[in-house]
């Protein structure tokens, strides 16, 4: 009797340390599911996801695009860890915090009278009538966009609003308005019926880092990946 409990004692400890082995295993090689706002494609973040790639091979990413409030919804169901936006709607569930930013810069349908002018002012821009993104869409670049031009006491004439970047850049290339964006996103550019043009001042817009409170703490991997966000 005492050889069966010491050998089925044994049994367990040996299925517990199978137990520990097989979920460290699967902590060690579990991606990390991020989510990106649709239509973000700023140089900073390919580079954020190419570095983490080299220091931390061991934790690979999945990527999935969708709008924004989309990303708050998947966030709160922690249908994904980490997501990229210019910002969702506030909700008490969500960190929103920023992590880089880019320039201001104007977008005109090439030939437009602005380019011939040497120093471009937002409130310059804003006598046009301006092409902006949807904010049922885009609810953080609309928020951004509206309060940059509410602090330069800009009140444009909204010639349209856009669903996607490529919405704004459509349309700006048609003549149907001027629009703004980031020079990150102006970088991606290769248009030669569009005009990028720098605006003055320190007018920049953001890009959060965004992630769901957790009354335990977020898991390691997680914590890794935004301490690498953070120092870039």
């Amino acid at each position: 009797m005492r050889l069966f409990k010491e050998s089925l004692n044994l049994f367990i400890r040996l299925e517990r340390a199978q137990r520990v082995v097989r979920a460290t295993d699967a902590n060690h090689r579990a991606p990390l599911h991020i989510g990106v706002a649709d239509g973000l494609a700023q140089p900073r973040l390919s580079q954020c996801l190419a570095r983490w790639q080299a220091i931390a091979p061991e934790v690979p990413l999945e990527l999935s695009e969708m709008r924004a409030r989309e990303l708050a919804a998947a966030l709160c169901r922690e249908e994904v860890d980490v997501g990229f936006s210019f910002g969702v709607p506030e909700d008490a569930r969500i960190v929103q915090e920023p992590v880089w930013d880019y320039p201001l810069i104007a977008l005109l349908p090439r030939g437009h009278e602005l380019e011939r002018q040497g120093a471009l002012g937002l409130a310059d821009l804003a006598r046009f009538p301006m092409i902006v993104c949807h904010a049922d869409h885009k609810p953080g670049v609309r928020r951004q966009i509206d309060a940059l031009l509410a602090q330069c006491a800009c009140a444009p004439s909204i010639a349209g609003e856009a669903r996607t970047f490529m919405g704004c850049v459509t349309r700006i290339a048609a003549g149907l308005g001027v629009g703004v964006t980031d020079s990150g996103h102006a970088e991606t550019l290769r248009r030669t019926d569009v005009s990028a043009v720098p605006l003055q001042g320190d007018l920049r817009l953001h890009t959060y880092v965004l992630y769901k409170h957790q009354r335990g703490g977020l898991p390691e991997a997680v914590q890794r990946f935004l301490t690498h966000t953070r120092s870039l």
